[in-house]
């Protein structure tokens, strides 16, 4: 992950930061609306939200334009889209591991099976993807 990735990991740190973000998911909004909204709920002051909007702004999560005295402020998706591509090699990384993970958990559950012939051939139950037993159809309509 490249310098820019990592610093959007620190601008998306802060939770006041993330809350305007949530704001501005929702559409267009002007600074001072923003201002508003996240003092009122971090209680903080307007020239703290500004600030904190700045921090957006420089670090391409968010766009300003203006329109006549006041400044209007929007998601830009392309940070994001930053974040999610990194997200997305971690997720890689997990899903072989829980693929894995699985596998082994069924053939676990085959194991105990066949250790203990009795409990495999009970009609009532079924061996789910995670190799844990669950009731099976009829078993949910007559309980």
């Amino acid at each position: 992950m490249n310098y820019r990735g990592m610093e959007a990991f620190d601008v998306l740190g802060d939770p006041v930061r993330r809350r305007i973000l949530e704001h501005l998911a929702r559409g267009e909004r002007p600074a001072g609306e923003i201002a508003a909204l996240v003092g009122a709920e971090f209680g903080i002051s307007q020239p703290a939200v500004s600030q904190h909007l700045k921090v957006l702004r420089t670090s391409g999560f968010a766009t300003v334009r203006p329109e006549g005295t006041r400044r209007l402020y929007a998601l830009d998706p392309a940070a994001l889209d930053e974040v999610e591509d990194w997200a997305a090699g971690l997720r890689t990384f997990w899903e072989q591991r829980l693929d894995a993970l699985g596998t082994e958990l069924a053939r676990g559950a085959r194991e105990r099976r066949r250790a203990a012939p009795g409990d495999a051939e009970r009609p009532d139950r079924t061996t789910g993807p995670s190799g844990a037993t669950r009731p099976t159809e009829t078993t949910r309509r007559t309980a």
